[in-house]
C-alpha cells in the first residue's frame, strides 16, 4: 500500500506494539514512533528495543519523552521497588499490582498531542483482550471514550482516529499476526522484572511464552526460566 498518511504508534518495546507498528504499515500508514520512558523497571532495556524496531522499519520519526510523573505517583510493582512484581497468575480476575494507575490515559494524551501537531491521522496502541482483563484503561469502553476526548478536546479541522486493532484478540492472535507480518520479535522486551535475561515467570512473560508455545514457534529472546504454559 502506499504510505501517503502518518500514525502515531505508542511503541513500548514489546511485542504487542511492535505488531501494533507493523499492522499500521500494512494499512498504509508512515509510523511515528512515541516511545515513553517513565521510570518503569526496565525502562532502559524497553528504550533500546523501541530505538531498534525504528530502525529497522525506517520510521517516520523518534519521539522518545522522559517522565517521572507516573513513578512518582506509584502505587504499581513496575515503578516502585517497595512493591514485587508478582508471579504470573494467568487465571485471576484481580487488577494485578503491574497496574499503573491510568497510564494508558497518560499516554494517550501525549500520543494525540504529538499526532495533532504533526498532522497525523491516527493513533495506535497495542492493548488487547487478555490485558483488559487485568487493567482497566485497556478495555474496549475506554478506547470509545477516548475518541470522543479526542475529537472534542482537539481543533476542528483535526481528524485522529484511535486505533486498537488487538482489542478483542488474544495474545496468541497477536502473535500469529505478527509472525504472519514479519515483525522481528527477537527485538521486542516484554518482562517487567529484569533487563536481561526474560524472567518468564511474570505476568508479561507468562503471557508472552503461552502464546509463542500454542503457534508453535520459540520466542526469540533468552530467559532465565521457560515454563510450559500451554494448557
Amino acid at each position: 500500500m502506499s504510505r501517503d498518511e502518518t500514525a502515531v504508534v505508542l511503541v513500548s518495546g514489546g511485542m504487542d506494539s511492535a505488531t501494533a507498528v507493523y499492522e499500521a504499515s500494512e494499512r498504509g500508514y508512515d509510523p511515528l514512533f512515541l516511545h515513553t520512558s517513565y521510570g518503569q523497571r526496565t525502562e532502559d532495556r524497553e528504550y533500546e528495543s523501541a530505538r531498534t524496531l525504528a530502525d529497522v522499519v525506517d520510521a517516520a520519526d523518534f519521539l522518545h519523552i522522559e517522565t517521572e510523573h507516573l513513578a512518582r505517583i506509584g502505587a504499581s510493582s513496575l515503578t516502585d521497588d517497595d512493591i514485587d512484581v508478582d508471579d504470573a497468575d494467568m487465571e485471576s480476575e484481580e487488577i494485578p499490582t503491574s497496574y499503573v494507575p491510568f497510564r494508558n490515559a497518560n499516554l494517550l494524551a501525549m500520543a494525540t498531542s504529538y499526532a495533532e501537531a504533526q498532522g497525523a491521522s491516527a493513533v495506535f496502541i497495542g492493548a488487547h483482550a487478555e490485558d483488559f482483563a487485568g487493567y482497566p484503561d485497556c478495555r474496549p469502553a475506554f478506547f470509545e471514550a477516548f475518541q470522543t476526548v479526542v475529537d472534542v478536546g482537539t481543533k476542528p479541522e483535526t481528524n485522529i482516529t484511535l486505533e486498537a486493532p488487538f482489542v478483542e484478540w488474544s495474545k496468541t492472535d497477536i502473535a500469529a499476526r505478527g509472525l504472519e507480518l514479519g515483525v522481528p520479535y527477537e527485538h521486542t522486551w516484554s518482562c517487567y522484572r529484569s533487563e536481561a535475561p526474560a524472567c518468564g515467570t511474570c505476568d508479561s512473560c507468562a503471557f508472552r511464552l503461552q502464546a509463542f508455545q500454542r503457534v508453535g514457534v520459540r520466542d526469540p529472546i533468552a530467559y532465565d526460566e521457560r515454563p510450559d504454559y500451554v494448557d
